[in-house]
């Protein structure tokens, strides 16, 4: 701690991270031996938390973080659109094929941010703003599969592709955000026609990289 911090805000900040990477919650009790405070200090960084929406405390008594930060999480987005354009402005001009950033949003998958090439005459339109359930297409299925990876190892970048959907003839290509606390997503294309190129997985893992470091 310098001398232009506050401890107490500090402390509650890491209350948030605590709690966030949580499944189940923690207790007063635990919180205090993470933090190594007492438990008085605890309660009062709960119950300041608690009025904001950041943090609820169930039957239990255990804690966990409130919808509060849903709402912050809704103003993150414009920043996040503005680190991922110049990757997507450069993986959409060189596959030819629309580029997009989307982000896990409760539980589907919110298009965030999407670049269009300019050199096409035919291409996808995707919008912003467009939601959909994780399993449908390679973002969903990009972002599911980094979850499954297993605990404590090394995240290894790869990508999924899926062909033509029946009612859009779409096809794409989507690799996992890796490395990030606190955001899951991807970066993918979406093209028309039978099959996907084969250089379009690997570009879309370098500009998933990209993304990440950027976010970093």
């Amino acid at each position: 701690m310098t001398a232009e911090t506050s401890q107490t805000l500090d402390r509650g900040v890491q209350v948030l991270k605590l709690l966030a990477d949580s499944d189940r919650g923690l207790t007063v009790t635990e919180l205090a031996g993470r933090l190594t405070v007492n438990r008085t200090v605890v309660y009062r960084l709960l119950a300041t938390l608690e009025q904001h929406g950041l943090v609820r405390r169930d039957i239990g008594g255990r804690a966990r973080v409130g919808l509060g930060v849903l709402r912050l999480a809704h103003r993150v987005h414009p920043l996040l659109r503005e680190a991922a354009l110049p990757a997507l402005r450069t993986l959409a001009e060189d596959l030819g094929a629309t580029a997009h950033l989307t982000l896990v949003d409760g539980c589907d998958a919110l298009v965030v941010a999407v670049v269009e090439p300019s050199w096409t005459d035919v291409h996808v339109a995707y919008r912003t703003g467009l939601r959909h359930g994780l399993d449908e297409n390679a973002a969903g299925r990009a972002i599911l599969g980094a979850r499954n990876l297993p605990y404590g190892a090394a995240p290894e970048p790869t990508f999924v592709v899926t062909g033509p959907e029946e009612r859009s003839g779409a096809c794409g290509a989507a690799a996992a955000l890796l490395g990030l606390t606190g955001i899951e997503g991807c970066v993918g294309v979406v093209m028309l026609g039978g099959m996907v190129p084969e250089r379009a997985g690997p570009r879309v893992v370098e500009a998933a990289t990209e993304v990440a470091e950027a976010l970093r």
